[in-house]
């Protein structure tokens, strides 16, 4: 079975030397998790969601049975980000924020709360580094 992000990058974050983390980012590499780690690392890369807690009812269903899934999930996240959907109403792009945690596994949801204040590497012991040892075809904001 596919393991969630979640669980993904709680193996990386276990893992005790940058080798290991790096090996582990590539043998689990999808758009996805490189979506993700982009969003949270990258500083030209705004949020446009309020700071903090997010008012939100965690999904306690049990990991696999969950509505949706990050790996699916990661394709709206522009939504949230400076230069993605300007037009939105920001009460709209916070409800839509609310609806995506609330579909997904509480650890998964807690993930994308991580992200949007790039606080990511305060849960789990990824750096930016280890990144881009892993996948050195990232561009960050806009340089290569």
């Amino acid at each position: 079975m596919k393991l969630l992000i979640s669980e993904v990058l709680q193996k990386v974050s276990n893992a005790k030397t940058k080798a290991e983390k790096v090996k582990l980012l590539r043998q689990y590499n999808t758009t996805a998790l490189r979506s993700l780690l982009i969003a949270n690392f990258d500083e030209s890369i705004i949020s446009m969601l309020p700071p903090g807690e997010v008012p939100y009812e965690a999904n306690d269903a049990p990991a696999g049975t969950e509505h949706t899934k990050l790996e699916h999930e990661y394709r709206k996240l522009y939504l949230f980000f400076k230069g993605g959907s300007n037009s939105l109403q920001q009460s709209k792009r916070e409800s839509l924020f609310i609806q995506m945690l609330e579909g997904l596994h509480k650890d998964e949801a807690n993930i994308l709360t991580l992200i949007k204040d790039k606080k990511l590497g305060k849960r789990y012991k990824i750096t930016k580094a280890c990144v881009e040892t892993a996948f050195p075809q990232i561009k960050w904001g806009g340089r290569s």
